[in-house]
């Protein structure tokens, strides 16, 4: 079995609330030991000596530059356990140019912690509604406040939200049509949803294979355990077919200079993909 499917098993039978409280020790811990200036995190909003390295190798990785996967060095951040796209997503959302916030009500599926810590904080002070949710509780990241929800038949309204935020989601829903419609289906009009996956440089169209079912094999053509296909260049494509509007964000859209993306610790060939209800 691999570490990622030992991981997931030890964490679901870890009490949520055990679980929380020492990840959040944990935390508090990284911030005060590693404080210095050589990178700075704009979740938690501390400097720092380092961060730590993040992710895992596989061939496939290397082999199709999938960008949003594989081992990368000064991703992590030891006070909040942000990651790169983590901080990448806050400094779009953060853009007032692209106009994601305030939102007057924001579903977070599969919430970051670091992010929903933050967006919790800055919903509440602009009173806005904040809901997260997630197909099932891991104890080491998630509160009692985060709904269980199944992104295949959302328990909303349609017409509800102004923003939804469901990074490295799809690639785990065999059916992922079905669930961008849904996304789709609970925003308001004109209201965007930000849709983060790992994708491949050099695979113009998604690959995906219903036979390929075994732990050993979905690492070795999609890149991780749980993942049931491998995006290419054609996922803005994808969502392009439900009815949505897309718009691709890059590092230069968000005007980052490169001294910046070093110290936040970014991906520079990382990408925003927006997905807009029109």
């Amino acid at each position: 079995m691999s570490m990622g499917k030992i991981s997931q098993q030890i964490k679901k039978f870890i009490p949520r609330r055990i679980g929380y409280t020492l990840r959040r020790l944990k935390l508090w811990y990284g911030r005060m030991r590693y404080r210095g200036n050589n990178f700075y995190c704009p979740v938690c909003e501390h400097g720092y000596r380092f961060f730590f390295d993040g992710g895992f190798d596989l061939p496939v990785i290397s082999e199709m530059e999938i960008v949003g996967a594989g081992k990368r060095p000064n991703a992590i951040c030891p006070g909040c356990s942000s990651n790169d796209r983590d901080r990448l997503v806050l400094l779009a959302l953060k853009n007032q140019k692209y106009n994601f916030l305030p939102a007057d009500k924001l579903l977070h599926i599969a919430p970051e912690p670091s992010l929903a810590t933050w967006l919790g904080n800055y919903q509440m002070k602009h009173h806005g509604q904040y809901i997260k949710g997630v197909k099932y509780h891991e104890g080491f990241y998630y509160g009692n406040d985060v709904h269980l929800i199944d992104l295949l038949q959302l328990p909303f309204k349609s017409d509800t939200f102004n923003l939804v935020i469901c990074n490295h989601v799809l690639e785990h829903i065999p059916d992922d049509v079905a669930a961008m419609k849904e996304i789709l289906r609970v925003l308001v009009k004109g209201g965007q949803a930000i849709l983060q996956v790992p994708w491949s440089m050099k695979l113009d169209e998604t690959f995906e294979d219903p036979n390929i079912q075994s732990i050993d094999d979905r690492e070795k053509f999609f890149g991780q355990f749980d993942h049931v296909r491998l995006y290419g260049r054609d996922f803005p494509s994808r969502l392009r077919s439900v009815g949505f509007d897309i718009k691709v964000l890059s590092v230069n859209d968000l005007d980052l200079n490169k001294d910046t993306i070093t110290s936040f610790g970014l991906n520079s060939k990382e990408l925003i993909f927006v997905a807009r209800k029109a």
